[in-house]
């Protein structure tokens, strides 16, 4: 059994400028106490040729966690655009999203996203080069995010090696968009807003607002 649940991912400030920071409204429930923070990802696919290239936008630690409902806001920055590709710039790609917990990462969500320029150009020569990227839009198809959970050892962090991990396609994690179920009161004896501010590593988020 889990003792982390993603249950809401909502994208904030979207559509927007490539230059602008994503922002991500998490909310999650912990079931048990935890003996260690959470730590949270967000990772944006440079170019689906090469790995390599995939940009760490922001690594954050959040914790100790109550037991409960619990929300905050990731922001990472923006990818720098001088290191992808040229012919990768523009059109579709990814961002990631990913909890783990004693480095064996238990939920990742993923999202489309599509740069687009903004002025004008002929099809047949393409945007200007180099592009002007304040008028570079980024629309993240916050609709259709693809969550896959890992089993892991909540004891020490170790992934499971006899259980797959669970793939739910774009309709079945649509609920990740949706506000937060009722989870019952067994389950969550206490509701909890993470407000970590600027810089979310070593945050404490004991004694927290009731949402």
């Amino acid at each position: 059994m889990s003792l982390v649940n993603v249950v809401g991912m909502v994208v904030l400030d979207n559509p927007t400028s490539f230059q602008n920071p994503f922002q991500f409204e998490i909310t999650f429930e912990c079931l048990q106490p935890l003996s260690d923070d959470i730590e949270w990802k967000v990772t944006y696919v440079g170019s689906a040729e090469d790995s390599s290239l995939d940009q760490v936008l922001d690594e954050v630690m959040v914790g100790p966690v109550p037991v409960g409902t619990n929300k905050f806001v990731l922001q990472a920055d923006a990818p720098d655009h001088t290191v992808i590709p040229p012919e990768d710039v523009l059109g579709v790609t990814v961002v990631l999203v990913t909890a783990s917990y004693k480095d064996a990462e238990f939920c990742r969500v993923g999202y489309y996203v599509n740069n687009e320029y903004s002025d004008p150009y002929d099809p047949e020569t393409g945007p200007p080069s180099p592009l002007d990227m304040t008028k570079v839009t980024r629309q993240i198809l916050a609709d259709k995010p693809r969550v896959t959970r890992f089993p892991i050892d909540w004891t020490n962090g170790a992934q499971g090696a006899s259980t797959n991990p669970t793939d739910l396609d774009m309709n079945e994690s649509e609920a990740m968009q949706s506000p937060v179920p009722s989870l019952g009161a067994a389950s969550t004896p206490s509701d909890n807003d993470i407000t970590p501010g600027n810089n979310f590593e070593g945050v404490d988020v004991t004694g927290m607002d009731t949402l």
